[in-house]
């Protein structure tokens, strides 16, 4: 059973509901019958913009984590060659 967004057109009270495609459904604020089915938040359209902007974020973040990566790499070789040059 797919999860739902509904709004009471009674009291407007929002809520999520688990419910099968064909069923209704009571508020469980005010208990009245039949509240409207909302479109999820999920069901965003993408778009060429929203593709692009959504690319260009994914890559800010990736070239990120790759600067910490990198230093992180740098500072164990720092590390492991000061620990292991020092043989006695």
């Amino acid at each position: 059973m797919p999860l739902y967004d509904f709004k009471c057109r009674k009291c407007g009270h929002r809520f999520e509901e688990l419910v099968r495609v064909d069923d209704s459904v009571d508020c469980p604020k005010c208990k009245a019958r039949n509240a409207e089915r909302l479109f999820s938040m999920s069901a965003a359209v993408s778009t060429d913009k929203t593709r692009t902007r959504t690319a260009k974020i994914a890559r800010r973040r990736a070239s990120g984590i790759n600067r910490e990566k990198k230093a992180a790499d740098r500072e164990y070789e720092r590390n492991y060659i000061k620990e292991h040059s020092n043989t006695d």
